[in-house]
């Protein structure tokens, strides 16, 4: 119905927004990993709400709970379930608009799709979803470190603002010196004043968040309809908010020609490189060794603070003035839910792998 993901790292989130919990079921962890939970928290730490003055003041401390699969710290193979408690929920702010459709939300389409829906704050269309996602994501990174894998996204650009910045050269403490996560500390705090401005105006704004993945090997993917870049699409088009996705050159490649855009391959150190990575690690669906690059777009947060026109289950019009707790840019949050979904990915696709490389 949904709400899982992968083929043998297999994913399945539950949980609604305003609901008494959240999480996820794992399966397909490989048995005997010593299963890091301090390491599961702190990504859901980089997630969490109310972390600084430009995300949503919901108190969330988002803490985790290992319920199964695991054994005196060793994962067994079997199912690992993990859950968070919603301890700050506040369904009362959204009862005004029970029948009402909010523009750009999934209010209209979850009820044409169901006949019904949770109007708690979005319920399984809420960003709260992700808790699980990041969690499960936290344990995929601890599987392809063995491997080798090291992912880290940033905050790109923030409305016409962008960053400079080669992802070769960007590091984690880069991403998290400023509460924006933009490895550009010029380019930060410009697109920190943006978020405050657009905040005080009761508006939002998007952007986009790009990603790198360091050490895959050759040979990760499948060709026609389980290409890599292909998962992570639809793993990166899944998220809340996001409205892109574009893999190397992406849309730049347009505007080139093939003599301009080839990645020629070189012999470096007796490993086969290529010189260029527009490709963005992954040819014809298959990783080809260099790091896979992608970009994610995520549009501004459609619950804004103005006062807008829209219908109700009857289809009366009726005005909206809406009310709760909100990002006025999903962007900084959505860095460790990025990485995240490309951890989920990669690992179900080392998994997949005939030859593990």
């Amino acid at each position: 119905m949904g709400s899982s993901t992968g083929r043998i790292f297999r994913v399945t989130t539950w949980g609604e927004s305003h609901g008494a919990t959240v999480g996820a079921v794992i399966e397909g962890c490989p048995p005997g990993l010593a299963l890091d939970v301090a390491a599961i928290q702190a990504e859901l730490d980089r997630r969490r709400p109310g972390q600084s003055a430009i995300v949503t003041p919901r108190k969330e401390a988002d803490r985790i709970e290992v319920l199964s699969g695991v054994f005196e710290g060793v994962t067994l193979g079997t199912p690992i379930a993990l859950m968070v408690r919603n301890k700050d929920a506040d369904p009362r702010a959204y009862a005004p608009f029970a029948d009402k459709y909010r523009p750009s939300h999934a209010d209209y389409t979850t009820e044409a799709r169901y006949g019904l829906r949770d109007w708690r704050g979005g319920g399984r269309a809420s960003a709260r979803e992700t808790v699980g996602r990041v969690a499960a994501g936290a344990i995929a990174r601890q599987v392809l470190t063995h491997v080798g894998v090291e992912i880290i996204a940033w905050v790109d650009q923030v409305g016409d603002i962008g960053a400079a910045v080669e992802s070769t050269g960007v590091t984690r403490p880069a991403v998290e010196a400023n509460i924006v996560r933009c490895p550009d500390p010029a380019a930060a705090a410009a697109m920190e004043a943006l978020i405050r401005a657009v905040r005080k105006d009761g508006d939002t704004i998007g952007g986009i968040v790009k990603a790198v993945a360091r050490g895959v090997p050759a040979g990760w993917g499948d060709p026609v309809f389980d290409k890599l870049e292909g998962d992570l699409a639809k793993a990166m088009l899944s998220l809340p908010a996001a409205k892109g996705f574009t893999s190397g050159s992406g849309f730049g490649s347009v505007g080139m020609r093939g003599s301009e855009h080839n990645d020629r391959f070189i012999n470096e150190g007796g490993a086969i490189r290529t010189a260029s990575n527009r490709s963005g690690g992954i040819q014809g669906g298959i990783s080809n060794g260099m790091p896979v690059e992608i970009s994610v777009a995520f549009k501004p947060v459609a619950t804004i603070f103005q006062a807008q026109e829209t219908v109700n289950r009857a289809g009366e019009a009726v005005p909206l003035k809406p009310r709760g707790r909100h990002d006025p840019c999903v962007l900084p949050r959505a860095v460790p839910i990025v990485e995240a979904a490309m951890a989920m990915v990669l690992c179900d696709h080392w998994l997949r792998t005939p030859r593990r490389l």
